[in-house]
């Protein structure tokens, strides 16, 4: 039988899931409550179906798919609908938080009696008929969750421990979004000291592998930075406060505070990394 699905919230990543889904025949439900108009319009276009909370049990899956910080906001406030529903959905985090915030989620979905999934999201917003999204999952019904590859998405399973997944999605977004932040911090710094036509000769010069990287990463991370700032703070969650490696992640936290409020106002940083990327 086809599965209901749940998706929690219609962003930009939880809108285009939804809508793979959706052209698989899948019935899509989502949540409206509190979301802009851009959140109901990206969730009509996608083809879900907005219901209240109690309404959103009625489906086989629940995938949360929102900013790391809220995640456990979500389940607190969803833990009423799903303590008394008498169908459990199988509750899926898909957010990038640390193994230790996955545990915490996995023991509040615990007590409502609902299947946990912890998973992490690799790739960009799927598109219908796209390899490039990938779900990683594990947990005790990981398997049942793998049953969406029937329907449209790419859910791999991790033998290991529970939060497993999660752990998989610290380190590849500790990869990229620490290099992306490196890199952008580098180039501020020799913009500021004279330095950023040289630098950007050589990088094309000696690493053309690395300039090829960051000239198209570093503008799309602009509009996204607010949220790699949460994501950032539990990446060094993960690697734990005893590692001087905290450290190194809780300061590209901060550089993508700052980059954030740039683009969000007098976009000198932004337009110093657009002049040096030559946008």
């Amino acid at each position: 039988m086809t599965p209901t699905v749940a998706v929690i919230a219609p962003g930009s990543m939880g809108a285009a899931v939804a809508k793979c889904l959706v052209e698989r025949g899948v019935k899509v439900l989502t949540s409206l409550a509190g979301r802009s108009e851009a959140s109901a319009k990206r969730a009509r276009e996608a083809g879900m179906m907005a219901v209240s909370d109690a309404q959103l049990t009625e489906a086989d899956f629940l995938l949360s798919i929102v900013p790391p910080g809220d995640a456990l906001a979500l389940v607190a406030r969803l833990t009423p609908v799903l303590t008394a529903a008498n169908k459990k959905p199988i509750y899926v985090d898909c957010n990038a938080v640390s193994p230790r915030t996955a545990d915490k989620i996995a023991a509040a979905v615990a007590a409502t009696g609902c299947p946990f999934v912890d998973a992490g999201i690799i790739g960009p917003p799927p598109k219908p008929g796209s390899n490039k999204t990938r779900f990683y999952a594990s947990g005790a019904a990981a398997d049942e969750f793998a049953r969406l590859n029937e329907h449209g998405l790419i859910v791999r399973v991790l033998k290991g421990p529970p939060a497993a997944a999660s752990a998989l999605k610290m380190s590849y977004a500790g990869i990229t979004k620490g290099f992306t932040a490196l890199g952008a911090a580098m180039m501020l710094a020799a913009t500021r000291e004279g330095s950023a036509e040289a630098l950007r000769a050589e990088l094309a010069e000696s690493r053309p592998d690395l300039l090829g990287y960051l000239t198209p990463q570093i503008p799309s991370m602009y509009a996204k930075a607010y949220r790699w700032v949460a994501e950032l703070e539990e990446i060094a969650d993960f690697i734990g406060k005893d590692r001087p490696e905290n450290e190194m992640m809780q300061a590209a936290a901060r550089f993508y505070e700052r980059i954030a409020a740039d683009y969000a106002g007098p976009h000198q940083k932004t337009g110093a990394l657009d002049k040096f990327l030559k946008r």
